[in-house]
């Protein structure tokens, strides 16, 4: 099967969003509100017939988002909707900068947050076609300091607070546990225990590190369990892009931008965004739970050093479609080939054991592979087919593809306390609108 961008819903739709434009610039509409306009390019009945969906109940599930939006639930969003190499929906709703008066458009930049995993994950893969990286290898072969790890235990202490107690790990935190999550470390920041405050004291959640300096402050802290037998969220991802320095000699910027960016074309995804497109970053609203001020966000203008391979990305939609083409596809797009089918096998299937799972941070159902969420069977918390997989961004992107349905899915918006929620929204309104 061929998903090379846009068959004829994808001409179609460029051909109605040039005629939208150049009729809003003779009639002299501001730029804003041809944005506006242009982003009410919707799902067409014959496109969406062809797709397998019913273009009204797709059109009324972005419509849904632009009220929400309108009535300040959300800030803006685009969701984008793929299905059998048929674009046939891409629509922006909202804001970009509310406060600005700045419309959402198709083409903003996302802050992707943990969707920037799978695409860090990709290019680990890529490290390995070339023999410069192995997934059994122990952690310590490109990281010495990791070959001596402690795994900590809470314990009440003389004054009866919580204290950790360490012994010698046992077993070797490998390439793959990085993939995973069963590493052993953690984030800090999902639960509380007397260890992951250690992670949080030691300042590893921060962004004032490089790769190099998070790498040492993991090294010298105890595991929440030995590698390879516990799911735990974590900064696993981020030591893997200091790994993957080693082992290239290369910044993590540069691998994934030759492996990965550059063969998708994928111009507008980055860890740094250069001046002349910050305008195009979409911002968040104020938020109950952050005291109805805005939440805390990246911020372009100041770029870190620190090349988070867990969550440092900004991208745009369009982007994103075209890697997840790349996976649906079997590692090729456009002719041009970033994994082998093999590679993408491998990285799309479960890598848990029956016996360790995610502790519900992935929904009822799922494992993990090496990168994103991997559903076990048909059996779920929300519509699905087995095998088909997902992952999301703390800001609120998110994203799956069902390979059974040869379905992708973007949906980008920049508000942490609704991304649950409106997860949850799109896939059942997606799913809703299939008529095969």
């Amino acid at each position: 099967m061929t998903t090379d961008i846009r068959r004829p819903a994808g001409q179609r739709l460029r051909r109605a969003a040039f005629a939208v434009l150049t009729a809003g610039l003779i009639a002299g509409l501001a730029p804003n509100s041809m944005h506006l306009t242009m982003a009410a390019v919707a799902a067409e009945t014959g496109d969406a017939a062809a797709a397998g969906f019913d273009a009204a109940r797709l059109n009324a599930l972005a419509d849904r988002l632009a009220a929400d939006a309108e009535a300040g639930r959300i800030p803006g969003a685009v969701l984008a909707v793929e299905r059998d190499g048929i674009l046939v929906q891409q629509r922006a709703v909202g804001w970009r900068d509310r406060a600005a008066g700045a419309a959402m458009t198709d083409d903003a930049i996302f802050r992707l947050y943990s969707m920037t995993k799978p695409i860090v994950s990709a290019a680990a893969l890529s490290l390995m076609e070339d023999g410069k990286l192995a997934l059994a290898a122990p952690v310590s072969l490109y990281l010495p300091d990791f070959a001596q790890m402690q795994v900590g235990r809470e314990v009440a202490g003389a004054d009866g607070k919580p204290a950790v107690e360490t012994t010698a790990a046992q077993r070797v935190m490998t390439v793959r546990d990085l993939m995973r999550h069963t590493s052993g470390l953690t984030y800090g920041v999902f639960g509380k225990s007397a260890i992951k405050s250690r992670y949080l004291a030691a300042g590893t959640h921060l962004w004032d590190h490089t790769n190099e300096g998070l790498a040492a402050k993991l090294a010298g802290l105890p595991l929440v369990a030995e590698p390879g037998t516990l799911w735990e969220y974590s900064r696993s991802t981020d030591l893997l892009g200091r790994v993957m320095e080693v082992a290239a000699g290369q910044p993590l910027d540069q691998i994934v931008r030759e492996r990965v960016l550059e063969p998708l074309g994928m111009t507008e995804t980055m860890f740094h965004v250069p001046e002349q497109l910050r305008g195009r970053v979409a911002g968040a609203d104020p938020e109950a739970a952050f005291g109805n001020k805005v939440p805390e966000l990246l911020d372009p203008a100041h770029p870190d050093a620190f090349l988070s391979g867990g969550g440092g990305m900004y991208g745009t939609t369009a982007d994103y479609l075209r890697f997840l083409r790349m996976i649906l596809n079997g590692g090729s797009l456009d002719g041009k080939r970033v994994l082998s089918p093999n590679s993408v096998q491998l990285m799309t299937a479960d890598h848990l054991t029956p016996d360790i799972n995610t502790g519900g941070l992935a929904h009822l159902g799922y494992g993990f592979g090496l990168g994103f969420a991997v559903r076990r069977g048909d059996d779920g918390a929300w519509p699905g087919s087995t095998g088909d997989l997902y992952w999301g961004g703390y800001a609120g992107t998110y994203f799956w593809i069902d390979p059974r349905e040869k379905l992708l899915v973007v949906y980008m918006m920049q508000s942490v306390t609704q991304r649950e929620p409106y997860r949850a929204i799109i896939r059942h309104g997606v799913y809703g609108a299939m008529t095969r």
